[in-house]
């Protein structure tokens, strides 16, 4: 965190959850934001009782359905712990008094919401242009190390494919 976010320490709360935790359903408000400390999270939706992953988040990341957070409409999807976590948390009172009273978080947060849009757009465009190949070397090129940390069934999700799928893909490799 920057040295923005360090003078907000006193606000976080620090949460330990194992794996399989759901912090967020989808369809309720986002009242916290995630700042993972150690572990991994996921977003996901519900399509007809199926569950298809949209993002991994890793140590070092923030993750809250911001849209959610934001404007307090329900959030469009889940998030989810896959390996025991260490989290730290701030309410989303806390947080939007904090935009408040320093402008220079507002601004990395503008900046990181940003470059959240990007990668949504990527991932995106990717889907309408790129093979499940395509798209898994892109996977392996962002997170070289999700291989070890996430089980298969959920890289096949994200990815649009059958785990089986996802199987012949590595077995080409």
């Amino acid at each position: 965190m920057s040295t923005e976010w360090d003078k907000l320490k006193h606000l976080f709360k620090r949460q330990v959850v194992p794996a399989k935790t759901i912090l967020l359903q989808e369809g309720q408000v986002a009242r916290t934001m995630f700042f993972i400390e150690k572990g991994c999270l996921r977003t996901w939706v519900n399509n007809d009782g199926k569950e298809i992953t949209t993002q991994f988040f890793f140590e070092g990341d923030k993750v809250s359905s911001i849209e959610s957070f934001r404007s307090a409409q329900p959030s469009l999807y889940s998030i989810e712990s896959l390996e025991p976590c260490i989290l730290q948390t701030i309410s989303q009172k806390d947080f939007h008094d904090a935009l408040e009273d320093l402008p220079e978080l507002k601004k990395e947060m503008q900046e990181h919401l940003f470059r959240r849009l990007l990668k949504s757009q990527k991932t995106f465009y990717s889907f309408l242009k790129n093979s499940p190949q395509q798209r898994y070397q892109e996977l392996l090129e962002e997170y070289p190390h999700i291989i070890q940390r996430i089980p298969q069934h959920y890289i096949a999700s994200y990815l649009g494919i059958t785990s089986v799928s996802l199987s012949r893909i590595r077995n080409r490799r």
